[in-house]
């Protein structure tokens, strides 16, 4: 049977918001939503933080997972997601499929890995990456992709979602990522190609001090209710019925 290792990746460097991975979402660091909902979709023989900075071995010591230290080289603004993935596979041999859990998406439930991961053990897939299906009008160079000018503007229920990535969740076999970088250096998409669709909650990547602050106030919000939401509507409505 196959051994599915997670990696969580926790750069120290990041350079759009600095200490990123370490900055507070309510009441715990960004990382730490990524490694516990790694820990409670339970698909893997492995939860592995991966960083360049030392700092995170004490983050890791309050989840019970591992730790890997990758080269300083690895942990540049200028490094590439294929050589990461790369050097990961290079060094823990025992690792047939990898999944890189993003901590920039904190939101991401436990289900949603698990889904994504059954997804493509099942679909026999090589590479996959997450998305949004989102119905909206798109063009793509000033020109329609989704829709036509002609005619009735389309609703928006009747289009044709586009697929931008979200990237919770990337994941590769082992074989064919190697095969695929060796001869071309590069290998993200793989052999078999697939996506996987996540809520819009999850599709909240954090990026910038905007993207982190309307997070915080989401998970807070969220925390407060104990995840519970209750639709509501205005007094007029009750007075209607």
């Amino acid at each position: 049977m196959s051994k599915v290792h997670a990696m969580v990746p926790a750069r120290y460097g990041s350079t759009r918001l600095r200490l990123k991975n370490l900055c507070m979402i309510d009441d715990k660091p960004m990382v730490s939503y990524a490694i516990e909902a790694a820990v409670k979709s339970g698909v893997f023989d492995r939860v592995c933080v991966n960083s360049e900075h030392e700092i995170f071995r004490k983050i890791v010591s309050r989840h019970d997972v591992d730790f890997y230290h990758r080269g300083e080289s690895l942990g540049s603004s200028i490094a590439k997601s294929d050589d990461v993935v790369k050097d990961y596979f290079d060094n823990n041999p025992d690792a047939d499929i990898l999944v890189w859990v993003n901590p920039t998406s904190p939101f991401q439930t436990e289900s949603e890995i698990a889904g994504a991961v059954n997804f493509f053990i099942n679909e026999k897939l090589d590479s996959l990456i997450t998305v949004e299906e989102k119905k909206v009008h798109c063009n793509f160079e000033n020109q329609p992709i989704n829709y036509s000018k002609e005619g009735l503007f389309a609703q928006t229920q009747d289009l044709t979602p586009v697929n931008p990535f979200v990237y919770s969740v990337m994941m590769w076999r082992r074989s064919a990522f190697i095969k695929e970088y060796n001869e071309k250096g590069h290998a993200l998409f793989c052999g078999s190609f697939g996506t996987y669709p996540v809520s819009k909650l999850t599709s909240l990547i954090i990026k910038d001090e905007s993207d982190l602050m309307m997070a915080d106030y989401l998970m807070r919000s969220r925390n407060m209710d104990n995840g519970a939401y209750e639709l509501r509507y205005d007094e007029l409505v009750a007075n209607e019925e």
